[in-house]
């Protein structure tokens, strides 16, 4: 017997765009769910979706307040945020009021479904985080704490140990620059501390610093650890 396919419930009061989204995702083998605007979204969650795409321009109610709220009820499903062009400030309230991760308007269905995949594993790692985490050349013992780049063995500051271990927990997901401050100082909230072991930790894993494969910068955002194998 074949698995149930995963609900998406897409939530954008654009018909051209679910029209697009429902194609590309339901050839996929995903179901779709549809919302045209913020009522609707939360009639639909009733029905379980497994996903969420949210379109924060909204005609009845303002996109942050409708992802507020369905956080307040379902804290664990993902949702990943389609933002405007140039819409920083945007982006960063959704990813810190608990959104996975965020795409500008046009995008492309290849990039989409990756950013789905990332965030459906990201739900599958927090429920049952993985001892040994791998991406690329690089792997994180989290249990023993000990990083290698291939065979080569890294050695870390604890600071920096802890930097990565914070992006390994959310691999694949934005987190901005407030979180990682947060998770790491308390009382700091200077992102030039985060850039200086951002920079340090990109020194000792990645192959070529300036070009880094694993830790991402999201321009004005934040950084992305590259997802896990």
């Amino acid at each position: 017997m074949s698995a149930a396919p995963i609900k998406v419930l897409v939530i954008d009061d654009e018909p051209p765009i679910r029209k697009l989204l429902r194609m590309g995702l339901t050839t996929q083998g995903y179901e779709i769910l549809e919302a045209s605007n913020g009522k609707t979204a939360l009639e639909k969650l009733t029905e379980g979706p497994a996903l969420i795409i949210l379109d924060l321009g909204l005609p009845d109610i303002q996109g942050h307040d409708l992802l507020r709220t369905i956080r307040a009820r379902n804290e664990g499903v993902p949702i990943v945020v389609l933002s405007s062009r140039g819409d920083e400030a945007g982006k960063v309230q959704a990813l810190d009021l608990g959104a996975d991760d965020y795409l500008t308007k046009p995008f492309g269905m290849d990039e989409l479904l990756a950013r789905l995949r990332a965030a459906l594993r990201h739900q599958l790692q927090v429920k049952g985080e993985r001892p040994v985490f791998r991406t690329g050349d690089l792997s994180v013992d989290l249990v023993r704490r000990i990083v290698k780049v291939g065979e080569r063995e890294i050695k870390l500051s604890p600071k920096e140990y802890d930097l990565l271990r914070v992006l390994v927990q959310h691999a694949g997901k934005v987190l901005t620059h407030r979180f990682l401050l947060k998770e790491l100082w308390d009382e700091l909230t200077d992102a030039q501390y985060l850039r200086v072991y951002v920079r340090q930790l990109r020194q000792k894993i990645e192959a070529d610093p300036e070009r880094p494969q694993f830790v991402l910068t999201e321009t004005g955002i934040g950084y992305r650890l590259k997802a896990g194998d």
